[in-house]
């Protein structure tokens, strides 16, 4: 373990309210390429084109062809260790919330149950017109777009280009960066509004801010405490093997 993931681990031990903000970089490690990478889905699609809520509405059948290739994506996917030790953190009552802007699930499917689903999910579905609410499974792919008995167009609760944050997770997202003590900003660029905000209000209600990222960031190097330059999951491995052994003792 380093020494920056040393200093690390004793914030987190010490937090009593952690609270995690994770992006697309915490499931590149899941094979989930990150959307603005040169492999990503914005390489094959125009954002504007095809993933923008007006397109939806003017051809929801071309937009499908977007959202189709994310859902199996997201769907082939399995949860890396960043997950998981997320996951054990929440189990084990040290962070409380996980805020995610992924639309993929992995948390969930790594054990966190307390995630705050920012950009939306594809488990759930509902139709643009009338507003039903499906399961994903209800709904069948085999003709796109999918229709509602009323015969209006179904589309995954994700949050498109145009369209705003839903009320309950943006909400529930500011309150937890507002209480929280620690929060561990993981995988996230920080630079797409209004989730870039979420750090600074966690560090104007005196949080310290750590960021676990190999690549640069927008977040600024006053607003961190700080800064660990490794994978979500490499960061966690080394994290989870001294915070589980420490954790052991004491219960014993």
């Amino acid at each position: 373990m380093t020494d920056m993931d040393g200093r690390f681990l004793g914030l987190l031990l010490a937090s009593r309210y952690a609270v995690a903000l994770t992006g697309a970089g915490i499931s590149v490690e899941s094979g989930i390429p990150d959307f603005r990478s040169d492999d990503g889905v914005w390489a094959k699609f125009d954002p504007y084109e095809y993933g923008h809520i007006d397109s939806f509405r003017a051809d929801p059948g071309k937009v499908w062809k977007l959202l189709l290739e994310m859902r199996t994506l997201v769907e082939s996917a399995s949860p890396n260790q960043a997950h998981y030790a997320l996951g054990e953190l929440e189990r084990r009552g040290v962070l409380k919330a996980i805020i995610t802007q992924n639309v993929d699930g992995l948390h969930q499917k790594g054990g966190a149950s307390n995630v705050i689903e920012f950009h939306g999910s594809f488990r759930t579905m509902h139709c643009e017109s009338c507003r039903k609410s499906y399961a994903s499974s209800e709904v069948s792919l085999a003709k796109l777009p999918p229709r509602c008995r009323c015969g209006g167009p179904i589309r995954p609760d994700v949050v498109l280009f145009g369209e705003g944050i839903p009320d309950d997770a943006y909400s529930r997202a500011f309150e937890a960066a507002s209480r929280c003590d620690l929060m561990i900003v993981a995988g996230t660029s920080a630079s797409v509004a209004p989730a870039s905000d979420l750090p600074m209000v966690a560090k104007r209600a005196g949080a310290s801010i750590v960021e676990i990222n190999p690549n640069a960031s927008d977040l600024s190097p006053e607003l961190c405490d700080l800064r660990i330059i490794e994978t979500a999951g490499e960061a966690f491995t080394h994290i989870m093997k001294v915070f589980s052994s420490i954790h052991t003792e004491v219960k014993n």
